[in-house]
């Protein structure tokens, strides 16, 4: 099956390693190639960030692919409680990004969990870095909305 368009949830700690980066940069590459264009994710360290700036640097060999972000409130909320060299990262993502969507201009409760949704509800297919042992979480939260969807959850952990 062809999909058009891919969203990304994961942990925040995960560990990068060179094999990891290379085989997400080889399965988005091969999704584009089949006709992926749209990447939705959520501005979080750790996955999102990693799959951001995969899609970032894939866009120098693929100029149609877009990247979205669908962040849960302002940045200088979002951000609050990061390390300068995370919020960096962020903010270089943030401007090579071909969209930002805000759930909500203030932090609230829930701001997460609809961010999640609709990243769900905007794609056909989900690559997550989601570990069983972690159900709890908001990527677990995640990888259940879409499989409820029946859309395709490729897990990288």
């Amino acid at each position: 099956m062809n999909y058009k368009s891919i969203c990304f949830t994961g942990h925040r700690s995960i560990k990068e390693t060179a094999e990891l980066k290379k085989r997400l940069y080889d399965t988005l590459e091969a999704l584009i190639v089949q006709g992926a264009v749209n990447f939705y994710a959520g501005g979080a360290y750790g996955w999102d960030m990693l799959c951001e700036l995969t899609v970032i640097t894939l866009q120098k060999v693929y100029p149609h692919i877009k990247l979205h972000l669908v962040l849960p409130c302002s940045e200088q909320e979002q951000t609050a409680k990061w390390q300068e060299k995370q919020k960096e990262q962020y903010y270089n993502i943030l401007n090579a990004a071909d969209s930002v969507e805000y759930i909500a201009e203030h932090y609230f409760k829930g701001c997460m969990k609809e961010r999640n949704a609709r990243m769900v509800e905007l794609a056909d297919c989900c690559i997550c870095y989601y570990k069983e042992t972690d159900r709890a979480s908001g990527t677990g939260q995640t990888v259940r909305m879409a499989q409820r969807k029946g859309i395709r959850v490729i897990n990288f952990a």
